[in-house]
């Protein structure tokens, strides 16, 4: 996210374009955070109640399925299209928040570091204020996203082919969760998921931001859609290195956050260059109007 001709987007835009264009590639690659869930929990179950597939069912887990492929036909078939986006309210309420807040105060958060850390200006000393913004904005927005990750995932969990459908909405989910298990039952998990989350979040932003500048300090690309894409397609390399085979439902969450990534730095940039765009003609306009007024007055 090297600073180009985007200086002129205020914090607030930068915010308001990360957490549209999280929601965007949401929409697009939700089926697939779905069949990630759902295989990651089959295999879960599996091992904790060593018992068969009627056993799994009774128990309200649902059909099980095999693979990315089988997961996301079997549930188009037997709980219905509106199963792959269980959870998608949740999910896009968890964007607007997270996104907003990881994403979009990544820059004012590095260039605070930089100005008040005086660590220098050697690639050492910009790698950690890098890392260090990453992990930042990815704890400050966990904290807050939190109980929409929890009833994210627990509405994808949930089947609705056996009937075993706990949460009929997102509010409902909320209202559930708050009754049975108190405030803390919204913040269930923060712990391991700000460690996570900020990781995450450091590697990606990190990953994006070098790369990124890497292609413009070396003419490869200019500040366009050539060089967001390669920097996104980037992202999605490095996390296949570092998951590679750590749990079940990899090819799904690869592919799912192989795509996400793509399509939410892509849609970023573009809506953060539409932005400066706006802030330009608009203080171009203002400026044409002051010297219309002082050109006015000068003429009485």
């Amino acid at each position: 996210m090297q600073k180009s001709s985007q200086t002129n987007v205020k914090m607030g835009e930068k915010m308001l374009c990360a957490g549209t264009a999280a929601c965007m590639a949401d929409i697009m690659t939700f089926p697939l955070d779905v069949a990630k869930v759902r295989l990651q929990i089959a295999s879960s179950s599996v091992k904790q109640l060593t018992s068969n597939v009627l056993t799994l069912q009774a128990s309200g887990l649902g059909p099980q399925y095999s693979g990315l492929l089988g997961t996301l036909f079997g549930m188009a078939r037997n709980e219905g299209l509106k199963s792959l986006y269980g959870g998608i309210v949740p999910g896009l309420q968890r964007q607007c928040v997270f996104a907003s807040l990881r994403v979009g105060l990544y820059e004012p958060v590095k260039d605070m570091y930089t100005k008040h850390l005086n660590v220098g200006e050697s690639a050492t000393s910009v790698m950690i204020i890098r890392i260090a913004s990453g992990i930042t904005t990815g704890a400050i927005g966990i904290s807050v996203a939190q109980p929409t990750d929890v009833v994210k995932v627990r509405m994808q969990a949930q089947s609705r082919g056996t009937g075993a459908v706990k949460y009929s909405s997102s509010i409902h989910a909320y209202q559930t969760i708050y009754r049975s298990e108190g405030i803390r039952g919204l913040w269930k998990g923060l712990g391991p998921n700000i460690l996570r989350n900020s990781v995450v979040n450091a590697a990606e932003l990190v990953c994006y931001d070098t790369i990124k500048e890497l292609l413009l300090s070396y003419g490869i690309f200019r500040d366009g859609l050539p060089c967001h894409f390669s920097a996104a397609f980037s992202v999605c390399q490095a996390r296949q290195a570092g998951f590679l085979g750590f749990y079940k439902g990899f090819t799904a969450s690869f592919m799912r956050m192989g795509s996400w990534n793509v399509c939410m730095f892509v849609t970023f940039e573009q809506l953060k260059k539409l932005s400066a765009q706006f802030n330009s003609e608009r203080q171009s306009n203002a400026s044409k109007t002051s010297l219309a007024v002082l050109a006015q007055k000068a003429t009485l």
